[in-house]
């Protein structure tokens, strides 16, 4: 686009003549190790972490659940494509696998699923991902599918009385929009259940009190989600098992509520944002809520899956939270009667799945190095019970990330994570500066963390910075800050993503003629709006991303299909707006090189999107490839697709940036690649 292609060049070397061209070493001193250290040209080192290392050998826990004297927990297996099977871990540390990963347990309720299994005594109840059945397993006997052909359960929790599970059912059977409801499945044989809750829109997070008198739930409706308006409901169950009486517990304005818990002694709590921080709060005698502690803190997060836990109870006076405070995660142990807290666990970067065991409390935890499993609280401090298989590299290798936080908007912030280039066997040669890639997470209420990922450390090992940006809109900074993105979709998180490559530019920390940007889904709406509307990138690269909103509207699913009302305005009332911020009819802007990849099994960005981009600058001329991937895993990328399209993604900026990639890489034909700059 004329002068404006060289913008990013003439910007960069004015800011750095303003700011006395700032330099941090954007890299580790090389370790002294047996071996001569080399001088390459940064995204040209060799890593010992190779692409398949970052998706095969890693495993992953999902989800944990106190079961009698044992904690059931689901994880996925790298070594079998990513599938979930669930395993027991009981008192004396063994851990036995109950069901297989071929069985694949995974519930599709809201599309993102979650909460898929339940533990009753010696029996297992789980979502089998392709049939979406719910099925029970028990000692000696086939698993068992206890629900219909058509319909979708999750969130399920266990009700004595006539041998009953409480699910959220997702009905599939009627045609157009499915039908959420509450139901009771019995425990010994299949049936349509009876339905305890209906007439909303979506239902979630159903609790039982410890006498199994009152049952709590969560609704919402459209156009909202259950992070901008939800409701708290509770209800008596009565000598027969049906339930009466039901009340909506009050807020006094727009609010969210999430996972509902009660105590030991029968009172109910839930965390809320009413403060604009998820904090956690009691029902009082009114059906009001009021503050167990006043924080500015998340102590939740956006439920774009279920069975999401944040806190438990270690005793009828003391419960134990995980939140998020800026860039820290931590545990606190709140003394009810006092109010007094104490801090736990302050060494990691993400806690999860905080569960009440039989001795004592149990959560998952990741730190920003390869350290991740199940963990106890004892006294103040934490023990490893449990570590899945990761992939293990050299702490010398180990990029630890920088937080920073940068001026956009007006007069507003945005935070991310920079990873500076590290590998002790190489230097870069002298006064260079790393190609940068900024990340960006999906969502796009979700957010970046601290915890360690291979896949930031497969690039920063071989020579990349990498930016892990919070962009505004994302969770973990308050109910305001998620709801700034809110009529601002593909413009405030695109401003963000360009005045952080800036920001860093400024620095003297990254190559301004070196910046990539790329994402997933949502994020690579981020990514085509970035090279569409502003020239400052060189080179994107979007997973499945969206290049057309209008479309997106006529075809999302049901639990989204009100979101992009919040994110842009409603459809078709706003059909100009929605055409403005497709990248798909800017084409005129889009002149960067640009990668794209697709899964074939994707229901919420179809192929259609990404084909239509492709198609689009292949006959301008821009240099561009696409890729897809097959149709042999139940979610279309298997790790070896990943791993592939890591290695293609590599070999992409390779080409782009003018160097060569260690190792060998799969060949990558990119179209019109005689238009990129010599």
């Amino acid at each position: 686009m004329g002068l404006g292609r060289y913008l990013p060049h003439l910007l960069s070397a004015a800011l750095l003549l303003l700011c006395g061209c700032e330099r941090t070493d954007t890299h580790a001193q090389p370790a002294k190790e047996n071996g001569e250290i080399k001088v390459a040209p940064y995204g040209s080192w060799q890593s010992p972490l190779s692409a398949t290392d970052v998706f095969k050998q890693t495993d992953d826990i999902a989800e944990l659940q106190s079961v009698g004297n044992a904690i059931y927990f689901a994880e996925s297996s790298g070594r079998d494509q990513g599938k979930v099977g669930i395993k027991r871990l009981d008192g004396l540390g063994k851990v036995t696998q109950v069901v297989l990963p071929d069985f694949n347990v995974k519930s599709t309720v809201h599309e993102y699923g979650g909460a898929a299994f339940l533990g009753i005594g010696k029996s297992l109840f789980a979502t089998k991902m392709q049939d979406q059945l719910f099925y029970r397993f028990a000692p000696n006997q086939p698993p068992l599918p206890l629900t219909p052909n058509g319909t979708r359960h999750a969130d399920c929790v266990a009700y004595p009385k006539g041998s009953r599970i409480i699910c959220v059912r997702e009905d599939h059977r009627q045609g157009g929009e499915p039908k959420a409801s509450l139901v009771t499945i019995n425990l010994n044989f299949a049936g349509e259940g009876d339905t305890f809750v209906s007439g909303h829109d979506f239902i979630s997070s159903p609790a039982i009190s410890p006498d199994n008198t009152q049952l709590a739930w969560i609704t919402w409706e459209h156009p909202y989600m259950p992070w901008d308006n939800s409701v708290l409901w509770l209800g008596e169950l009565d000598r027969k098992g049906q339930l009466k009486n039901v009340r909506k517990v009050s807020t006094p304005q727009a609010s969210s509520v999430a996972q509902p818990l009660f105590g030991p002694d029968g009172k109910l709590y839930v965390v809320s944002d009413l403060s604009n921080w998820w904090n956690i709060y009691r029902v009082t005698p009114s059906y009001t809520l009021e503050p167990v502690l006043s924080k500015n803190a998340e102590f939740a997060v956006p439920d774009w899956r279920l069975g999401n836990h944040n806190y438990a109870f270690e005793n009828a006076t003391t419960l134990i939270a995980s939140y998020v405070e800026g860039n820290r995660a931590a545990l606190l142990r709140i003394h009810l009667d006092s109010g007094l807290t104490e801090s736990l666990a302050i060494d990691f970067a993400e806690i999860t799945q905080v569960v009440k065991g039989e001795d004592g409390v149990y959560f998952v935890g990741a730190k920003a190095t390869p350290e991740k499993g199940i963990y106890r609280v004892v006294g103040r401090g934490t023990e490893l019970v449990y570590a899945p298989a990761l992939a293990n590299l050299n702490p010398n290798y180990v990029s630890r990330a920088k937080n920073i936080a940068f001026a956009t908007g007006k007069d507003q912030q945005a935070y991310g994570y920079f990873y500076g280039p590290v590998n002790p066997k190489f230097v870069p040669p002298h006064d260079t500066r790393p190609p940068l890639i900024v990340m960006l997470h999906g969502g796009p209420t979700s957010r970046a963390s601290l915890a360690y990922r291979s896949e930031i450390q497969f690039w920063t090992s071989r020579g990349f910075a990498v930016l892990d940006l919070n962009f505004r809109g994302s969770s973990g900074f308050g109910r305001a800050y998620r709801q700034s993105l809110y009529g601002k979709w593909g413009e405030s998180d695109v401003e963000d993503a360009v005045n952080a490559a800036k920001y860093l530019v400024a620095k003297g920390w990254v190559d301004a003629n070196k910046l990539a940007i790329r994402g997933i889904s949502a994020g690579g709406l981020t990514v085509m709006s970035s090279l569409a509307f502003y020239n400052v990138f060189q080179a994107g690269v979007s997973y499945e991303g969206i290049s057309d909103v209008e479309q997106l509207a006529k075809s999302t699913h049901k639990f989204e299909s009100g979101y992009l009302d919040q994110l842009i305005g409603p459809y078709p009332e706003n059909t100009d707006r929605y055409r403005e911020l497709s990248p798909l009819n800017h084409l005129d802007g889009l002149n960067e090189p640009l990668l794209i990849f697709q899964s074939l099994r994707n229901k919420i960005v179809p192929t259609s999107q990404s084909r239509q981009i492709y198609d689009a600058l292949k006959a301008k001329g821009v240099p561009t490839a696409y890729i897809d991937y097959g149709d042999d895993s139940d979610e279309g990328r298997t790790p070896e697709h990943k791993a592939a399209g890591l290695e293609t993604e590599l070999a992409f900026y390779g080409q782009v940036f003018k160097f060569t990639p260690a190792g060998k890489l799969p060949p990558l034909i990119l179209d019109n690649a005689n238009a990129l700059t010599p």
